[in-house]
């Protein structure tokens, strides 16, 4: 039987690759078009949201992701709240941007399971499941793509150069890990 809470219970090493889970990371999806809805982000957030096709941008705590030309993902490593397992972010962008229909916000926390990889051999893994080529994403610190990964969707963030956060659906998140495991092996 799956385990859809503990997708990779140890973190795995292999010659020049490390693969583990991060959790909890919260994980927000937020839509807006209007420029009051990035003005409303920037000053709630204080976190800029980047405007250009697969880019992201930092805050102290956040991180944001571009999606599309309306969709970002935001996400942290801040603690829900144990009472009612919402996030302070959540509850700010709530009552800033929805309630004040300038935008969406969807928490996706538990849809997407954030997966850390770190090492010099992360593209060849990356190259024998993906079609996407990774030849200037690598060299590009923030850079953002949405691509296939032996069949299954995924979000690849690159957040130096021999380290990313790739983000899975949960529902694949075991195949896609099985599936890196037996790769990484072989590298």
């Amino acid at each position: 039987m799956l385990d859809y809470t503990n997708v990779i219970t140890e973190e795995k090493s292999y010659s020049g690759l490390q693969i583990r889970e991060i959790k909890p990371v919260m994980k927000l999806i937020i839509r807006g078009k209007k420029r009051e809805f990035l003005s409303a982000i920037g000053k709630s957030l204080n976190l800029l949201l980047p405007t250009a096709a697969n880019t992201s941008s930092k805050s102290e705590k956040l991180s944001a992701i571009w999606l599309s030309p309306d969709e970002w993902m935001i996400y942290s490593n801040e603690i829900s709240n144990p009472n009612n397992n919402h996030y302070e972010t959540e509850n700010l962008l709530n009552k800033n941007i929805t309630q004040s229909n300038l935008g969406a916000v969807t928490d996706v926390t538990d849809q997407f399971v954030l997966i850390n990889i770190k090492g010099d051999k992360i593209y060849d893994l990356f190259a024998s499941g993906s079609p996407f080529n990774f030849n200037n994403f690598k060299d590009k610190k923030g850079a953002v793509t949405q691509t296939i990964l032996t069949k299954i969707d995924v979000i690849i963030h690159n957040q130096n150069q021999n380290e990313v956060n790739l983000f899975v659906r949960r529902s694949f998140s075991q195949h896609l890990f099985s599936w890196m495991n037996d790769s990484a092996s072989r590298l």
